[in-house]
Parts: C-alpha cells; structure tokens; sequence
C-alpha cells in the first residue's frame, strides 16, 4: 500500500511513531516480565532449598518436626536411605518419590523442574534435592514448589502491560506534536506562498529562528523569489521599452509619410502646378529621413542580438582622420588634435559610425565650430578596467550644452532634447545610442563630460596589445 499518496507526512510519522514505539514498549514490558520472573524463580529456589534444608538438619538431629512446610503449595518429602518415602507433607503423602535425580557426589543439593508424575498433569514444579546424613548414612529430601508461570502475576502483567501502553501512547502523542511543531513553518511558507502573485512580488515567505532544513530551505525559496522579482521586473522594463520604442518608431516614421503623402495628394488634385522635379526635389528629405531612421533600426537590432564587425588591430588616429577627410559638406569648421599611433581592437565599419553620429550630432548642435581630438593615456587612471591604457576620443562643439541632470537622457533611444518633434527638429533620437552601443561593443565607454563650452563626449577604448595582427589601413566610408 502506498502510504505517500493516501497520508499526509503528520499522519505518516505518527503512524510510523505509533507501530514503532508500540513494538519497543511491547519488548521491554517483555524483558521486564522476564527480569521479574527470573527474580522471583531465584527467589522461590532459595525459599524451597532453604525449607528442604531445614528439613534435612532436623533429620541429621533425630526427627523431623511437623508439618514439615510452613508455606502453602509447598511439597516435602523424606527418603531413607533405600529410597523409601518415610516422611512427607499432606498433598503427596501416600504418592511415590517426586523426582527420580539425586545431587552429584560432589555436591550437597541439585535442583530441576519436574513437570507431571505426582504433580498434577502440565504442572511443573520446582525441585531441590538434598542429602540428609544420619548416623552414617544418606538419606534424601525433596522438597518443591509451583513454577514460576511467565506472566508472574496477573496484577504486575496488568500493570506491565498498561505501563506500556501508556508509554507507547505518550510517545506516539509527543511524536505528532513535535511533527507539527516542525511543520507548522512549512504551511506558513507554503501559505505565504499561495499569497504571492504578479500583484505583490516583493513578498517572501517567513524564515523560521531554528538552525535547520526548514530555515535553509526558506532562505533558498526567498533568494528564488528574489531573483524571479528581478526577472519580473526586468522583463516589464523591457516590455515598457519594447512599448515606449515602438510607439516613438512609429511617430519617426509615420511624420515622413504623412509629408510624403500630402505632398503626393497636392500633386495629384493639381497636376497642372506640380512638375516631377518639384515633387522629387520635396519628397527626397522624407525619403533620405526615412532610410536613415530604418537604417539606424537595422543597425540597433544588430547590435542587441551581440553581431560585431571583424576585429582588427586599428590606428584610431588613422580612422578618425579618414573619416573626416571624406566627411561630405560639413556645416560647421572641424578642428583636429591627432596623436598617432593610438591602437586599438575593433571594427573600422563600426567605429567609423560611432564617430559620424557623434559628428552629426555636434553639426546639429554646434554654433561654429567642432573640434576632434584623440590621444593615449595611461592605465593609472581608469583602475583595472585598462591595464594598457586608454585610447581617447573626444568630440567638442560650440554649442549650448547639454545640463548635467540631461547627460544620461540624451543616450537614450528615441530620446531628443529638442522642443519640437518634426522632421526638421534634428536627428531620430537613435544616433547616441547606437554611438555608446558600438563603445560598450568595443569594451569602451562613451560619456559626456564638463566643457567650458558647448557639449564633450569623451570615448575611452582598451589600448589594443602590442601582439595583435595589424590590418591594412583603407578609407572604408561608415554606411
């Protein structure tokens, strides 16, 4: 039978206590019933010797004094030296000799339990056999009494017996109570369990004050409680930003479009005022602007799913000053501070984006002037993070700025500082954060910092190991 599915674990330990204790009290009232008896069988063996002694000094002296028993179910009797019974107490007088055993020459008295003969049938009896030495010669006495039955008495087996039952009751009971002591922290956890839901995920279950399994087991379903809070609450910030990154895709997008289609309908109710050119020369910014915003999004969920250009021992120097070479009607002057010889490990494609979102970004922002920079520092000051050295980039514009409690936000996807929202109010918000993206890639940072003027972001690049395999330079454009 299976217990496990049929009984709780309370009604099974009980159970289990109960047979058990029941069984061991049921052995030691047996062991005791035993010791007792034992006892008073020695007990009753002295108490026949010494009668059957007695008995038998009186012979040696002359005669024997009546009666010959003092105690009730004692049987003597006396044998002369032919084995002839001469003298005996009441209940065997007339009957022959109660035992056919004598002691051993070296020794003055034997005993044996003697079952049947003079005795009633299934009666056993204790016998003690003794010489009598009466002038010179050897005469026997017998003398005898009930067997000690096993239960001794039935009182004390009664009282044996429901001592054990008692004692086996009580342990059962204690079992039980110490079972759902033990378990009542295990409902709590479980009924605290039932309580949480997706409403209230901070709860955890109550730790037990006991050094035990029950308390391990606690801590380890609150630290997994804990952890599934924060995946719970991961996956709704992510869910808040899948919504908050579709919604703001969607208003990029759907501003070309509508521009693009009141432009089409114009040209459509008249004709007549509208000549392909016109409307090719008005539609492309909304195109360009589109293909820039798909572009950027391709480019996003490149950098989400981990996809990294080839890598590449590069003179960051060296893609900077490319870049800006084949940069294409710059707005604004572009001022440059190149160290040489400032090597890095990464992806020209990307780092070349990198630095053309940053450029753009300074031309929307920038009254005159953009100035570029780039050098090597030493590890001392960025701690473990760059045991060789830093490379560093820094991009500055002659702007307004950007407020310190605003540097953050500006990394943000879709996030704009401009006061409006329409197609000539800069960028899609996507160029800085695929700019950091692209940094945190390369191992680097991206952030902005203090400037007298204007805004600085500063890029900081692991100094790439002197062992690393060179790649050619080329003048890839960033696409």
């Amino acid at each position: 039978m299976n217990l496990q599915g049929r009984f709780s674990i309370t009604s099974r330990i009980t159970l289990f206590t109960g047979v058990v204790s029941t069984l061991l009290c049921a052995l030691l009232a047996l062991l005791l019933m035993a010791a007792v008896r034992h006892y008073a069988r020695d007990t009753v063996t002295r108490e026949v010797a010494a009668a059957g002694g007695r008995v038998a000094v009186q012979m040696e002296r002359g005669q024997p004094a009546y009666p010959l028993a003092g105690r009730e179910f004692r049987h003597l009797q006396v044998l002369d030296p032919s084995g002839r019974v001469v003298a005996s107490t009441p209940d065997v007088r007339g009957l022959p000799r109660m035992a056919g055993f004598t002691p051993p020459d070296s020794r003055n008295s034997a005993t044996c339990v003697v079952c049947g003969g003079v005795f009633p049938p299934a009666d056993c009896n204790i016998v003690v056999a003794q010489w009598a030495h009466r002038a010179g010669e050897r005469w026997m006495v017998y003398s005898a009494s009930p067997e000690v039955p096993p239960w001794v008495d039935p009182r004390l087996a009664g009282l044996v017996g429901v001592g054990a039952a008692v004692l086996a009751a009580a342990i059962t009971y204690l079992g039980y109570r110490n079972v759902r002591a033990s378990l009542r922290p295990v409902n709590a956890i479980r009924e605290e369990l039932d309580e949480i839901n997706g409403d209230c995920p901070g709860r955890r279950v109550p730790v037990p004050a006991t050094d035990d399994e029950i308390q391990g087991m606690a801590e380890s379903v609150n630290h997994t409680l804990g952890r599934l809070d924060t995946a719970l609450r991961q996956v709704q910030n992510a869910l808040q930003q899948q919504r908050q990154f579709v919604s703001n895709a969607s208003h990029d997008l759907r501003t070309p479009l509508a521009a693009m289609r009141a432009e089409v309908e114009d040209g459509l109710l008249a004709p007549e005022e509208t000549s392909v050119p016109e409307l090719g020369s008005v539609l492309l910014p909304s195109l360009d602007r589109l293909q820039a915003i798909v572009r950027d999004l391709l480019t996003l969920e490149r950098l989400d799913h981990g996809q990294r250009g080839e890598q590449h021992r590069l003179d960051l120097a060296e893609v900077v000053a490319a870049e800006l070479r084949n940069r294409r009607h710059p707005t604004r002057r572009v001022e440059s501070a190149l160290q040489p010889g400032v090597f890095v490990l990464g992806d020209r494609v990307g780092l070349a984006r990198l630095l053309t979102n940053l450029l753009d970004n300074a031309e929307r922002h920038a009254r005159t002037t953009i100035t570029v920079s780039v050098r090597h520092e030493r590890g001392g000051g960025f701690g473990d993070r760059y045991p060789r050295g830093a490379a560093v980039m820094e991009v500055v514009d002659d702007g307004p700025g950007i407020e310190r409690d605003k540097r953050e936000m500006v990394f943000d996807r879709f996030t704009r500082l401009d006061s409006a929202r329409s197609r000539d109010a800069g960028g899609a918000g996507l160029g800085l954060p695929i700019a950091r993206q692209i940094a945190e890639t390369h191992g680097g940072t991206l952030t902005i910092e203090d400037s007298p003027v204007g805004a600085r972001f500063v890029l900081c690049l692991p100094s790439a190991p002197a062992e690393a395999t060179a790649a050619p330079a080329d003048d890839t454009l960033s696409s």
